[in-house]
């Protein structure tokens, strides 16, 4: 598991794939979390703008981050 640390409060789900990588744009990501492909803390989230804070677990495509701050 990876560590992203963020600055501020919370940090939108399609903003942390691009921090970590793991998409190369903003439309990658949209597509990508629309589809199903995206886990935050175990569940499937459909919701590009979803707030991740640090403890949150986000997991795509056998990759997981957890944000810090």
């Amino acid at each position: 598991m990876e560590n992203v640390t963020i600055k501020d409060e919370y940090i939108k789900l399609g903003q942390l794939l691009k921090l970590a990588g793991l998409v190369d744009s903003g439309s990658v990501a949209k597509i990508v979390i629309g589809d199903g492909l995206v886990e935050v803390n175990g569940v499937i989230e459909t919701r590009r703008g979803k707030k991740i804070y640090p403890g949150d677990e986000v997991s795509f495509e056998g990759n997981s981050i957890k944000v810090i701050k």
